[in-house]
């Protein structure tokens, strides 16, 4: 079966600065997949490159079959990935119902877009109670429910989470986590960067660890939890 999403021998480099390395990756139809590292490692580069917010020096990658390697950020978004950024990036001087619009902009179909706002304030209530507010206003656990509705907006087949649990209090970090596992239940396939190492990969069905660029070894998730060279460098072990 083709993997929703196929990179081949990723590498991203920044000026000089050789970002990711020739990372090979599979997340599957249905799947939660976690990258961890350290800072630097390459995790975040590698989502924005799978946005096309960035552009590989070489390598492949496939959506759905599709090669996406040289796709325009948009046609991304329109064939069904989204991502929700690192620190949320909401836009801080447009209400959460602006926000929310804006981040269905490639569709034409108004009808239907008003009905996922409304199923987004179902999902996320806090949102539907600050519906007005500037978004710029809202807590932080209420900035990144907004930046996964957002993102949820476009219908995408793969949801990109970049640090879902970034500066925010462990209760509010539990409550996303909850819905993240809420948005995979519902069909909803996730690739999840996450310094909380041990929370994501208990939410998760796989793991990749990436150093200094390079992907030094995978598994299943709950093999990994309990590998001695995971625990010593990721897990506090």
């Amino acid at each position: 079966m083709t993997p929703l999403l196929d990179i081949e021998n990723l590498t991203v480099h920044y000026g000089a600065i050789q970002a990711v390395r020739n990372l090979s990756l599979q997340v599957e139809e249905g799947e939660v997949v976690t990258l961890i590292g350290a800072n630097g490692a390459g995790k975040t580069t590698t989502l924005r490159a799978v946005s096309r917010l960035v552009r590989p020096r070489g390598g492949r990658i496939l959506f759905a079959g599709r090669d996406i390697t040289r796709a325009a950020p948009d046609e991304v978004v329109r064939l069904g990935i989204a991502q929700s950024p690192e620190g949320r990036q909401v836009l801080a001087r447009q209400s959460v119902q602006d926000n929310l619009e804006l981040g269905a902009y490639t569709r034409r179909d108004r009808a239907s877009v008003r009905r996922d706002i409304a199923e987004m304030y179902g999902r996320f209530p806090r949102l539907g109670e600050r519906r007005g507010q500037l978004a710029g206003t809202l807590s932080g656990g209420e900035q990144q429910m907004l930046a996964i509705a957002r993102a949820l907006m476009s219908r995408p087949r793969l949801l990109l989470l970049d640090e879902p649990s970034l500066g925010l209090a462990p209760l509010i970090v539990r409550e996303i986590f909850d819905i993240i596992a809420q948005l995979n239940a519902q069909g909803v396939t996730i690739l999840l960067v996450e310094q909380n190492a041990r929370l994501a990969m208990g939410r998760s069905h796989r793991t990749y660890v990436l150093e200094a660029g390079q992907m030094t070894f995978h598994g299943q998730s709950a093999d990994l939890l309990t590998d001695e060279r995971v625990l010593q460098a990721y897990l506090g072990g």
